[in-house]
């Protein structure tokens, strides 16, 4: 067997992301020579696929909205939807970092062009990017900065000096080659979860084998397993959860994901009853929805919240999706039952036994009492025409992976920081907790993936 092809650079990335494409940028700009692998044909992984929202507090973009926000309410809102599960010094690194990320973004040429109340907020702060037009515009300047891109480049194995020594760079697939990249500072892991893991699936999440698989199809979990065959150690495995709000016919390279009741829609199941409070993160909606038959519900809605859409704006423009057929609409609950397949007369009682709890101002039910993680004020589902969403669970990203510091090192499972090794994005753990805020994901990788390159390079963070 030919020994394989060697390369020597200062710092390696492994994953073209958001979390990757911040980490190659940052790196250079501390005046590394930077070389990032892509296993897939094109940049973008799983970033690309979500909806484009970036957990921000105290923007200028806020407060030309009116909207008061601040570091310490997004901690602490981060830390209430994840349970206190999450590392709390990761969170709080996030919540005074992420005021610094909104300037580099906008000073790079990224545009925002809406701020929307979503999962976990008790404030409207989901900045909403245009998620292609994100990564081809920070690529550029990374390339510029004299980052090398490489895609269809699969690292294969991390490489140590020897058994408990500093990771030295990686083994990859290159033009069909196998070749050593070697990294002179550091190596930054950024390569995704594992939703179309099968086999990490079933051992981490076997609930989640109903739920539809629509994340970036690298997302195999093989830069886990590299980390994990140097004795990485990993957190929050046990609170993989699926995304609700998708539509049924969702595949990888394209999905609708509609987020119609953190405007004002109840979730049915297909019995026509409630079953759970939709204020609630949608990735706790998520299990809930695996739970019932067929893994299949309905948002339903009525005049007053397809008002409330946004045009443009995924997960909440109901009407570009009514526009494609994708929501079932009719003059009464009775026919919008027919429609669905529902009975009628059971979601005609559960619209108004929810109606007189939103007059009685209590939901005795469920508990809801507001649009979205307490805030918001609810609304009676009672103007014609009626409206349902077809919605069930899909992984999009697991949000869950190796264990960090503050400053990304990647630690094993005695706790001690394995040298030369960084990790960003959605490989990691320990920001999220029990479920998750909206923009969060792709906040974490930039905030992460900023400072991960940082360090890779030598400098401090």
């Amino acid at each position: 067997m030919a020994e394989p092809q060697e390369l020597a650079t200062d710092v390696v990335v492994v994953g073209g992301g958001l979390a990757g494409v911040c980490a190659a940028t940052e790196a250079a700009d501390h005046g590394a020579d930077v070389v990032l692998l892509e296993r897939q044909p094109a940049l973008g992984g799983s970033t690309v696929l979500s909806g484009g929202f970036v957990a921000l507090a105290d923007t200028p973009m806020q407060r030309r909205r009116g909207i008061t926000d601040s570091a310490d309410l997004l901690y602490d809102d981060l830390r209430t939807v994840g349970e206190e599960r999450n590392d709390e010094r990761l969170v709080r690194r996030y919540a005074d970092s992420q005021a610094l990320l909104y300037d580099w973004l906008t000073s790079r040429g990224v545009t925002f062009d809406a701020v929307e109340l979503s999962a976990g907020q008790s404030v409207a702060r989901s900045h909403h990017t245009d998620t292609p037009t994100l990564i081809r515009t920070l690529t550029e300047r990374a390339v510029a900065a004299g980052v090398t891109v490489t895609t269809d480049a699969p690292v294969l194995r991390l490489l140590r000096a020897e058994a408990n020594g500093r990771v030295e760079g990686v083994l990859a697939s290159i033009d069909g080659t196998e070749t050593r990249v070697m990294a002179r500072r550091g190596v930054v892991l950024a390569a995704g979860g594992f939703c179309h893991g099968d086999e990490m699936l079933e051992t981490f999440a076997p609930r989640q084998a109903r739920a539809l698989r629509i994340g970036g199809a690298g997302n195999t979990g093989t830069g886990l397993r590299m980390a994990w065959a140097l004795g990485a150690d990993m957190r929050d495995m046990g609170y993989v959860k699926g995304t609700f709000g998708t539509h049924p016919s969702a595949a990888s390279d394209k999905h609708e994901i509609l987020l119609a009741f953190y405007l004002g829609a109840v979730i049915v199941n297909r019995e026509g009853r409630r079953f759970v409070d939709e204020s609630l993160s949608y990735k706790t909606l998520g299990d809930a929805c695996l739970d019932q038959t067929d893994a299949l519900c309905y948002q339903v809605f009525d005049q007053t919240v397809m008002d409330a859409s946004s045009p443009g704006v995924p997960l909440f423009d109901l009407e570009a999706l009514l526009g494609r057929g994708l929501v079932v609409t009719a003059d009464t609950w009775a026919d919008l039952g027919a429609a669905i397949d529902v009975d009628g007369a059971t979601l005609g009682e559960s619209v108004e036994r929810y109606n007189r709890a939103v007059a009685a101002g209590v939901d005795t039910e469920f508990g809801r009492d507001g649009l979205c993680h307490h805030a918001g004020e609810l609304v009676p589902l009672t103007r014609p025409p009626f409206y349902a969403f077809p919605s069930t669970t899909a992984m999009l990203a697991t949000y869950c992976g190796l264990r960090i510091t503050p400053d990304t090192e990647v630690l094993d499972v005695f706790g001690e920081p394995i040298e030369g090794l960084y990790a960003a994005g959605e490989i990691t753990g320990g920001l999220h907790g029990t479920a998750y805020m909206t923009g969060s994901s792709l906040g974490k990788s930039a905030v992460f993936g900023r400072i991960a390159g940082t360090r890779a390079a030598g400098a401090k963070a």
